[in-house]
């Protein structure tokens, strides 16, 4: 990108903004955690697992948490479930259900990718300002957590 050329006119669509903006935050993401071997994705599911080891979340619960479908989160397992960084254990009342949990190699695996995680952190705080940062996260928290924009309903 060329810092002296203009800047292309603003569009009006929030969700283009949004999905460039993701793209940009990615890739910064994705280039600290690939020494790790693992994509920002990845890592945010090992983030989230890491936290819940004491109550393993359904596979619905873990969807619902990462404001993903259940079939797009499926395909994003796959490939930590093969490496064994984190398993599958039925229900014990339900055996329909599952129930996702950090193994070991997976614990192991977050801790590894964490200073890569932070570092790439800081690295957003410092260009982007902290305060703007944490401004930013909780608009868009606020943003994933309001079921009304599920719907088109008004």
């Amino acid at each position: 990108m060329n810092p002296t050329a203009p800047a292309p006119p603003l569009s009006p669509c929030s969700v283009t903004a949004l999905r460039k903006a993701s793209r940009r935050v990615t890739q910064l993401y994705d280039t600290a955690l690939a020494p790790a071997g693992l994509r920002s994705t990845q890592h945010a599911i090992l983030s989230e697992l890491n936290r819940r080891a004491s109550a393993p979340p359904t596979l619905q619960a873990l969807a619902d948490a990462l404001v993903m479908d259940r079939s797009a989160l499926g395909h994003t397992l796959r490939p930590l479930e093969r490496d064994g960084l984190i398993g599958l254990q039925p229900g014990t009342h339900d055996r329909r259900q599952r129930y996702v949990v950090l193994t070991a190699a997976g614990a192991e695996k977050y801790r590894e990718a964490r200073s890569l995680w932070s570092a790439a952190q800081r690295r957003f705080q410092r260009v982007f300002g902290e305060g703007e940062a944490r401004a930013l996260r909780e608009t868009l928290l606020a943003i994933a957590n309001d079921e009304r924009l599920a719907t088109l309903e008004d």
